[in-house]
């Protein structure tokens, strides 16, 4: 905070300094506040822009800031040597330093993000193949074996963001909590080992905003990119952004098997259901099976006729009766 004073203090005064020689002192020094709040309130911005770039982008702003400096100490040497009108050089001076500033700033910033871009391969042409993960699709794990079966091209991105909340997750005094965590930052080396598929690490963030979720949204605008998810609610929000989403919730039931009513299907009774006399059972993609009439059969395994199938927006469930009494003991020994 001393430093923001000091520069304050500092705008203020070369304002004044520059604009004595034309005006009165009373003129002078109003002319010197405003010039150097508004000076002090550009930097100010410009720093808290800085902490949204990578370090190149913030790196570069940075050179194209001394380069314009160095630049316009060059172009006032000249306006001097031009014996230019006692009381328009200061107004050529300000007119000079702030167009280099800003022309500086603006350039410095670009070829740094393009630098840094090119660093981690983030190229033009694969901006629209840029897919980045969030925790839940980390944790969840499958998205290491879509990607090694080769159905999702492009650059895999992981914010540094998530990678701190997956090993937050990982230090978590909850043993449960403390698995997922780990196993997300497994999951996330196997997928950097693959060599079918390239995983980014950024840095970019954004500190005004404290929500994981919006982060994420605003990464996939900077980008241009898809976020992958198994989010519901993250799912929801990125689509009001206009952000595309891949929901690998959604593809998994995509890729289920159809089922029909009629259809027969061995199943194992597991526990009971929540009406009376009902079973539950699972296929082996985790679809839950409730059969009618079925909790005297419960650790066996039955032949069952499909009723009705339910699709609900978190996966489906099978409707279903016990299809014959001698099924049971023959499927059984």
């Amino acid at each position: 905070m001393i430093g923001k004073i000091l520069f304050l203090i500092f705008s203020i005064a070369l304002s004044f300094f520059i604009a004595y020689p034309i005006f009165n002192l009373p003129v002078a020094f109003l002319i010197g506040g405003i010039s150097g709040f508004i000076a002090f309130g550009i930097s100010w911005g410009l720093e808290n822009r800085f902490e949204e770039f990578p370090p190149k982008s913030a790196l570069g702003g940075a050179i194209g800031i001394g380069i314009a400096s160095i630049t316009f100490f060059a172009l006032k040497s000249i306006i001097e040597v031009l014996s230019i009108p006692y009381n328009l050089a200061p107004f050529l001076n300000i007119i000079s330093f702030l167009s280099l500033f800003y022309l500086g700033a603006t350039l410095g910033i670009k070829k740094g993000f393009e630098a840094e871009q090119g660093r981690k391969g983030f190229g033009k042409s694969s901006y629209e193949n840029v897919k980045i993960l969030d925790t839940s699709v980390i944790i969840d794990g499958r998205i290491a074996d879509v990607v090694e079966a080769g159905f999702i091209e492009g650059t895999l991105i992981v914010p540094k963001f998530i990678i701190k909340e997956l090993q937050y997750i990982a230090d978590s005094p909850e043993l449960i909590k403390r698995v997922r965590g780990r196993r997300g930052l497994d999951v996330l080396k196997r997928m950097q080992e693959l060599p079918n598929v390239v995983v980014k690490i950024t840095s970019h963030d954004f500190p005004k905003i404290k929500e994981t979720d919006l982060k994420l949204v605003e990464l996939a605008k900077k980008l241009r990119g898809t976020i992958i998810t198994n989010d519901f609610n993250l799912n929801k929000v990125a689509n009001l952004h206009g952000v595309k989403v891949l929901n690998l919730n959604q593809l998994s039931n995509a890729l289920k098997p159809v089922v029909l009513p009629g259809e027969t299907m061995s199943i194992r009774v597991v526990r009971e259901g929540k009406e009376e006399n009902q079973g539950v059972g699972y296929l082996e993609d985790g679809t839950m099976v409730v059969v009618d009439d079925a909790k005297k059969y419960l650790g066996k395994e039955i032949e069952v006729s499909v009723t009705s199938v339910l699709q609900t927006p978190t996966g489906r469930m099978i409707f279903s009766r016990v299809k014959e009494e001698g099924m049971v003991s023959d499927l059984n020994g």
